[in-house]
């Protein structure tokens, strides 16, 4: 099993530090959460917290996930860095593809792209994006951006979106893994049917273990079950080393984990806790692997 370190909630000014000491410890990639702007008032309810509610407020810092890859892909080697999850709805795909290039090029292709829909309508509308029809705009974005980031003059006509030919340079030289968010049907139907591994929010193992097996059904009826796929998992019910060990039983192929307790922990308190939690897990589970 691999492991993740999730940053969200983290101040600006740690994040170079932290990836250092993440990449230090042994972990393999590092999470980067997305949310465009804190809306006073939203018109639906959070979907991973039990009475909807944001866990967060104006105040909290989402630095943009893309320029946070950069900077701390400019302090680091080995470490990974991906979304998780980037919201496709209010973005368009060209200008996202332009920012991917960019950040896979600067890191040397340690940059992988989580993606999902987005749960607010604000953030959509206010970006001039419809939110009804979002799952079918993502999967057309999703099909421009890799063949944008393939290389290549490329064009595309469909519903949503539409252009003649143009090419973006450089383009990646090695293929930059979609990884799909989502706990909805829909949602892991595409990660089975277009992606190199799905992403869980927070979820409980038991869920987790229902929703493994159900990618094994369909990504076998997409006669996708022999390529490799991730399991990126936000386990919360399963601590420990034999929590770890549990998971990696079902599937689990990465552990995303915030090692620290407060989201007010100084950046000595996290890098701390990252150096315990490398001790006790990372080492002991790369050992045993």
């Amino acid at each position: 099993m691999k492991f993740t370190l999730g940053i969200a909630l983290s101040p600006l000014d740690q994040l170079t530090e932290l990836a250092r000491t993440a990449e230090e410890c042994g972990f393999a990639s590092i999470a980067l959460p997305d949310s465009l702007f804190y809306s006073e008032h939203v018109s639906a309810a959070y979907p991973y917290t039990p009475d909807g509610s944001r866990f967060w407020n104006a105040d909290t810092p989402w630095p943009d996930p893309m320029v946070a890859a950069g900077a701390m892909g400019a302090v680091t080697s080995t470490i990974r860095f991906y979304t998780q999850v980037l919201k496709l709805d209010p973005r368009n795909p060209l200008l996202l593809a332009r920012q991917i290039g960019t950040v896979a090029a600067l890191t040397g292709n340690r940059f992988g792209l989580g993606v999902g829909l987005g749960w607010s309508p604000e953030e959509s509308h206010w970006c001039g994006q419809p939110f009804s029809d979002r799952g079918a705009r993502a999967d057309e974005s999703i099909e421009i951006l890799k063949r944008i980031l393939a290389g290549g003059m490329v064009s595309f006509h469909g519903k949503h979106f539409s252009f003649e030919k143009l090419q973006m340079s450089p383009a990646p030289t090695e293929p930059v893994p979609f990884y799909v968010g989502g706990h909805s049907e829909p949602a892991l139907r595409r990660a089975a049917r277009i992606g190199d591994g799905w992403s869980s929010a927070m979820i409980g193992f038991d869920d987790l273990r229902s929703t493994i097996t159900r990618l094994g059904e369909l990504r076998a009826e997409h006669g996708r079950a022999h390529l490799p796929f991730e399991i990126q998992a936000v386990c919360i019910d399963r601590p420990g080393l034999d929590g770890f060990r549990q998971q990696a039983e079902i599937g689990v192929t990465d552990a995303i984990v915030v090692p620290w307790r407060r989201f007010d922990a100084t950046l000595q308190e996290k890098r701390d806790a990252l150096r315990r939690f490398a001790d006790r897990f990372v080492g002991p589970l790369a050992s045993a692997g």
